[in-house]
């Protein structure tokens, strides 16, 4: 294996690594498995406990220490647009990253961003459809001292998709559980640990000159962007399996989302 160790911006003295942090919430998906409310909203304003998904992760990245955010949107745009001017961006310094004209998944929707972000500065995306209360300065922290190019958060719940890591919790591939198809990142390595992703995830800022010179564009997930730069570079798995989280993926998530998140 080739993957080098990934120089680290120094975290003063004293100051949560956290601090003055960017964070991406990806917001701009059709929603197709939440209908019929995703007929006539955005599934980041689906309600939980009275508060909008998007509300509960920005607040979320409020609780550890970010208050700039990013969001991107597509699926009627306007509402988020709207929520985030009435809300005053619900206390956070809020930008929009608008994909009204096509909707560019996670990796598509995180490289168009690019000139929303402070250059040479690491940062963190996480999902507005999964809830979780995972230690953003655990993760940093775990990140910093593994010198990763990418982290992110995996747990050992069940899913019909998991990453797979070796021992020391690398990603060398992902699997399919459903249909049993594989893609293998790093062949030589053993299979220690498969693990689901939370979306909670920490970014070298270099990931956006890596995507250019892998040939990404347009339309692409961030799972492929993974997979193809794990041979050479450092992409870590931080376990936080017995945190909260739940994916609010379908509508009936939501009663299991407000028991774990009031």
């Amino acid at each position: 294996m080739t993957g080098q160790p990934h120089q680290m911006e120094p975290t003063p003295i004293n100051a949560s690594p956290v601090t003055g942090m960017q964070a991406m919430i990806f917001a701009a998906g059709l929603g197709t498995r939440f209908k019929p409310w995703t007929d006539q909203h955005p599934k980041a304003l689906a309600l939980v406990n009275g508060k909008s998904l998007l509300q509960k992760n920005i607040e979320y990245l409020q609780a550890q220490g970010i208050r700039e955010v990013i969001v991107n949107v597509h699926h009627f745009a306007d509402q988020i647009d709207q929520a985030i001017v009435e809300n005053d961006g619900w206390g956070s310094n809020v930008l929009v990253s608008d994909e009204r004209d096509l909707v560019l998944e996670t990796g598509g929707g995180l490289l168009k961003a690019k000139e929303l972000f402070e250059p040479g500065k690491r940062f963190i995306s996480c999902n507005a459809d999964f809830l979780t209360n995972l230690d953003i300065g655990k993760l940093l922290i775990f990140h910093m001292q593994q010198q990763a190019l990418i982290s992110f958060g995996v747990t050992n719940r069940v899913s019909s998709r998991n990453l797979l890591f070796n021992k020391d919790y690398r990603l060398t591939g992902w699997k399919n559980r459903s249909t049993g198809e594989e893609k293998i990142s790093i062949p030589d390595e053993p299979v220690t640990h498969e693990l689901a992703y939370s979306c909670v995830v920490v970014f070298e800022y270099e990931i956006f000159r890596l995507m250019e010179a892998a040939g990404f564009s347009g339309k692409f997930s961030l799972i492929d962007v993974y997979l193809k730069l794990a041979p050479d570079h450092l992409i870590m798995g931080y376990d936080h399996s017995g945190d909260k989280l739940v994916d609010v993926g379908k509508p009936e998530q939501v009663a299991v989302a407000e028991a774990l998140f009031p």
